[in-house]
């Protein structure tokens, strides 16, 4: 199993670059799915899938090329503590080792349509190792709706979706934990708690004290620096919907994909256009529209170099922007 402590790449947060990791690929094996390719990479289902459009998920085939999303552009958000960006499924988490900042990555799973993860601002308050799980009413009822029958109360052990560590939220009834069933990290799947693979909440549960802020985005588009260098990030906005948790025989049922809905949420080129003149705002660049469409169109989650600093300011915003 690779460890993504992104430092060489960009961890160094104040080296000013908007951008950690580095873009990777390998070649598959007769045997790999895209979920094993995923897992052993530290990065989770709905990712790995949008970066190989066309590869099958169950069956790559020998010899393909698979790319690895191990590059990001860090969300629009306060750099501390950790930061949840569900459009992309993925949590950051900022530290300090010896008085340099870090960050590290993680895939994560995220509630489904009429379970969503809430947004805004929270903080853990509690942990707990080896967590019993006791499922609300409405959970309890819907498993009831389906013919299953769900206890008030799931002890710790293999049959607990929560796994063997739980970060409680200020959120009521919201938890960051891990879980029994790793096959849906990366994906839309559960009742709006964070969920992630069981060797990542065990490296990061004991990392987090109580009272670390969480805060939790949806940031479909990202902008960012790399030195002179303007990137984006495109992912398709989140839509209704989302895989189901558990078929009848209670594997995990994963969803079809026909293309994210250009309506989703509002969102469109004129959002990446406005979030542009955010960024731009006290540093103009120069872009390739056409180029930035091709990245929204294709949306494959990658960060593309897409312009440069522009370097044709008029003199008296040169002295602006030096400060």
């Amino acid at each position: 199993m690779s460890v993504n402590l992104v430092s060489a790449a960009g961890s160094d947060l104040n080296a000013g670059s908007d951008l950690i990791g580095s873009p990777g690929h390998i070649t598959s094996v007769y045997a790999d799915t895209l979920i094993d390719i995923a897992r052993s990479n530290q990065l989770g289902y709905e990712e790995i899938r949008l970066a190989n459009p066309g590869v099958d998920a169950w069956l790559p085939g020998e010899g393909t090329v698979i790319r690895l999303p191990t590059q990001f552009i860090l969300p629009d958000a306060k750099r501390t503590g950790i930061v949840l960006n569900i459009a992309e499924y993925r949590m950051y988490y900022f530290f300090e080792i010896g008085g340099v900042k870090h960050v590290r990555t993680f895939p994560i799973s995220i509630g489904r349509m009429d379970w969503g993860t809430p947004l805004g601002q929270t903080s853990i308050v509690k942990k707990v190792k080896n967590p019993s799980w006791y499922p609300p009413q409405s959970i309890r009822n819907e498993w009831a709706a389906d013919g299953r029958k769900l206890e008030a109360h799931v002890p710790p052990g293999s049959n607990n979706p929560l796994g063997k560590y739980a970060l409680r939220l200020s959120i009521p009834g919201y938890l960051i934990h891990g879980t029994n069933r790793p096959a849906g990290v990366g994906m839309r799947v559960t009742h709006g708690c964070i969920r992630m693979f069981p060797e990542d909440i065990k490296w990061l549960f004991p990392q987090v004290p109580v009272n670390t802020p969480v805060r939790i985005v949806n940031q479909p588009f990202k902008f960012g620096w790399s030195g002179d260098d303007l990137y984006l990030e495109v992912h398709p906005p989140l839509e209704e919907g989302g895989a189901s948790e558990e078929a009848a025989d209670g594997e995990i049922v994963f969803p079809a994909h026909d293309g994210a809905s250009e309506t989703a949420e509002g969102r469109s080129l004129t959002d990446i256009t406005e979030l542009y003149i955010q960024v731009t705002r006290d540093r103009p660049a120069n872009v390739d529209w056409g180029l930035v469409n091709t990245v929204y169109e294709k949306r494959l989650g990658i960060p593309v170099k897409v312009g440069t600093v522009d370097e044709r300011l008029p003199m008296d915003m040169k002295p602006v922007l030096a400060n």
